[in-house]
């Protein structure tokens, strides 16, 4: 690890990215003192600190059969697809959905000539845990029987950010021990969660928002499981699992992230496991901050797309 990048200085584009970001929440509720469902609604409207949505006009939806419903799949086609990449969205089990994500995913479908499969998964507090990870796990299953049909290769990849990264990483798991599946070919982790307990960088990081502080920490979770206890359990905190037999993955987070710790330790039990892996953190950058137009965003994005393309070799 560079020294560097925790106390280095920031792009200055870096660090005006973050006084827009407090700014924004300066003027606006704090997320623990709204409701999810009028969360989402602004998300929907482009008035989250995210700002408006954009569409691609490539992507389709597609379904397939759920544990309890019908499951919706953001489909990212291309030609003669090199593998499928299996994408989880972030917005801490309780926001998002896979049509948030559709500038990254498209641009990571057409530069590493990959099918993307974005799984519009079942939300907390009306649905929390397991159903979530149920949803991951039913689609991981679907790819593996389905994916030769439907795209031209049986050859696949996984990924998300924040609670996608978790969940990411909880479906690697349960394919391991669930269906003797270890085939992924790599695993791409942006700034995840995988304590909920809450690592020392989340319980410390205080009330400072950065689009994540230390209650939106807890209110996350706290929509997300029945029982806080149940952290403890590796199928909800992947940190605390045998993390043999896992694909090569890339950990991506920014040194302003509360859950900074959670992709170090992470990165760390990841090699000590026996599993290659790649760590990049980047100065000063906050939680999300590939998902702004920022030259940091740019950078992760490219080293991202290189990962996946040297997977694919």
């Amino acid at each position: 690890m560079d020294p560097r990048w925790f106390h280095g200085e920031a792009d200055p584009s870096t660090v005006e990215l973050v006084r827009r970001i407090e700014a924004y929440h300066r003027d606006h509720p704090h997320l623990t003192s709204i409701r999810p469902d009028v969360a989402r609604q602004a998300r929907e409207e482009g008035r989250s600190v995210f700002g408006p949505l954009w569409f691609s006009d490539r992507a389709t939806w597609a379904s397939i059969s759920g544990p309890d419903s019908r499951i919706d799949l953001r489909v990212f086609p291309v030609t003669e697809p090199e593998a499928v990449y299996l994408h989880l969205h972030g917005g801490g089990w309780v926001l998002g959905g896979p049509h948030h994500q559709d500038r990254r995913l498209q641009t990571i479908a057409e530069r590493c000539n990959v099918a993307v499969v974005s799984v519009d998964y079942r939300l907390a507090p009306e649905d929390p845990y397991p159903a979530g990870p149920d949803d991951c796990e039913t689609a991981a299953v679907w790819l593996v029987h389905n994916a030769a049909d439907e795209f031209g290769t049986d050859r696949l990849l996984i990924g998300g950010e924040s609670a996608g990264a978790h969940l990411a990483a909880v479906t690697l798991l349960r394919m391991r021990d669930r269906h003797s599946y270890t085939g992924f070919l790599a695993a791409n982790l942006v700034y995840g969660v995988f304590d909920l307990r809450l690592t020392p960088s989340a319980r410390l990081w205080g009330d400072r928002t950065l689009v994540l502080d230390t209650p939106s920490l807890y209110w996350f979770r706290d929509h997300f499981l029945p029982d806080p206890s149940m952290a403890d359990h590796p199928d909800v905190s992947p940190l605390l699992a045998d993390l043999t037999g896992l694909p090569p993955a890339l950990f991506t987070v920014g040194s302003a992230d509360p859950l900074l710790d959670d992709t170090l330790f992470m990165y760390g039990r990841w090699v000590a496991a026996g599993n290659r892996a790649g760590l990049a953190v980047y100065p000063g950058a906050p939680h999300a901050f590939d998902a702004f137009d920022v030259p940091v965003a740019d950078t992760a994005l490219d080293r991202i797309c290189s990962f996946i393309s040297a997977a694919l070799g």
